[in-house]
């Protein structure tokens, strides 16, 4: 086999091995939206169940369901920046973390004062019996 010939079969596996990874980080961004979407529509479902019925603490309910739907998305927008072309796309997929990033501490941040409200309610309950 010549020098010639040897490149272009190693030019070909690139090529092959390249749409390859595309196709799976492709797949795999699919898969992590798709559970992303389906965590949160049902935890609306289950929010809006427990709010009709006028169960305690759907708002504690809703920002973990939430914070596990953004987790996913967040996850795909990584896995994007493997396939990205060029420099404005990572910089775009980096702000879209960042902002994904910000919005998942901030409720985060929600999460940990309304457990520390429901216990103090939970204490305040106690001391009344």
């Amino acid at each position: 086999m010549e020098y010639g010939e040897k490149m272009e079969t190693a030019s070909n596996f690139l090529y092959v091995a390249g749409n390859a990874q595309s196709v799976i980080v492709a797949s795999a961004v699919l898969i992590c939206n798709m559970i992303g979407v389906i965590v949160l529509m049902t935890t609306v479902g289950k929010s809006v169940w427990n709010y009709f019925h006028h169960e305690r603490h759907v708002k504690l309910t809703l920002a973990h369901g939430i914070a596990l739907a953004l987790e996913f998305k967040l996850a795909a927008e990584i896995l994007q920046t493997i396939t990205a072309h060029d420099w404005n796309e990572i910089a775009v997929l980096g702000t879209i973390i960042v902002l994904r990033a910000a919005i998942s501490l901030l409720i985060h941040w929600e999460i940990k004062t309304e457990q520390l409200a429901v216990a103090e309610e939970r204490s305040k309950e106690q001391r009344k019996l």
